[in-house]
């Protein structure tokens, strides 16, 4: 009787773990939304948590908060302008989202700043204005001057900065498909903001931004995210370049061909989000 030969197994992808090396709650998108939902500043002086995003032009700054707004308000949105094309920061000004909650004029607990991007040579933000960013000097709608940095004499200049105009959490956004290529000068950028944060006592954390582009198996399926070796590979890296500690360092994607959300998507993003209310909740409570 003929016997049809045995197949082999398929052998693991070069591109997988065997197991998962970070445990995260796929299918519990619930809980961490509600938490995030829930928050409130225990500190009565501050209406919001300050979220400062920085990085390398191009790296999903405004991308992330528009997948923020997403999935909290249900919709694929895009408040925050992106831009797929430009090698220069499409961002050129200093603007702070607030989180729709509900109802029209009301607001999460929480809000977002964007800035132009770090980019070589004498191009993009300057390192100064990021920290006079951090040290709530700069108002809202501030265009950044490449070439100079803001003054007091600025219209645009915060003479009297109080705790609502500060940076409570600075978060460092770099593209996965390019932590390897970034040159030596934007990443002394990125590290001397980094120890200005230091300076002020503002905690920091990072989010891996593009994961699917760079590594095919998350692309084919997003819970393969901590499994894949390449993945966690470049976060080693970007632990060692810019010293962020490995449990500060998120892999996301953010919403870019979708035009529904997505539980899977948006598990990763909360898994970011909560931790940004964390460490900025801890640093206002300790002022």
């Amino acid at each position: 009787m003929f016997k049809w030969p045995k197949s082999e197994p398929n052998p693991p992808s070069p591109e997988i773990l065997i197991g998962e090396w970070r445990k995260i709650p796929w299918g519990q998108k619930e809980r961490d939304l509600q938490y995030v939902e829930d928050y409130q500043p225990h500190n009565d002086d501050l209406k919001q948590l300050r979220i400062l995003l920085y990085g390398p032009t191009g790296s999903g700054k405004s991308s992330f908060i528009n997948s923020v707004d997403s999935l909290l308000r249900g919709k694929i949105t895009g408040r925050a302008l992106a831009d797929a094309v430009s090698h220069e920061s499409f961002t050129t000004e200093y603007k702070t989202y607030k989180i729709q909650k509900g109802e029209p004029g009301t607001f999460h607990s929480f809000a977002f700043t964007d800035i132009m991007g770090l980019e070589k040579s004498d191009k993009g933000v300057g390192v100064e204005d990021i920290k006079q960013a951090m040290r709530g000097h700069i108002k809202d709608g501030y265009n950044f001057k490449p070439h100079s940095t803001i003054s007091e004499d600025d219209p645009s200049y915060n003479k009297t900065a109080a705790l609502n105009d500060k940076v409570h959490v600075l978060v460092c956004v770099i593209p996965a498909s390019t932590v390897n290529l970034l040159s030596a000068e934007t990443m002394k950028k990125m590290r001397d903001v980094r120890l200005g944060a230091r300076d002020m006592r503002i905690p920091q954390l990072a989010i891996l931004t593009k994961i699917d582009e760079a590594c095919p198996e998350v692309k084919r399926d997003i819970r393969n995210v901590y499994m894949s070796k390449s993945l966690k590979t470049k976060m080693e890296e970007l632990n060692v370049s810019l010293g962020i500690p490995l449990n500060c360092i998120f892999p996301v994607k953010n919403y870019h061909s979708e035009i529904y959300t997505d539980d899977d998507i948006d598990t990763l993003t909360l898994s970011a989000l909560r931790r940004m209310i964390d460490f900025g909740e801890d640093f206002v409570n300790n002022l």
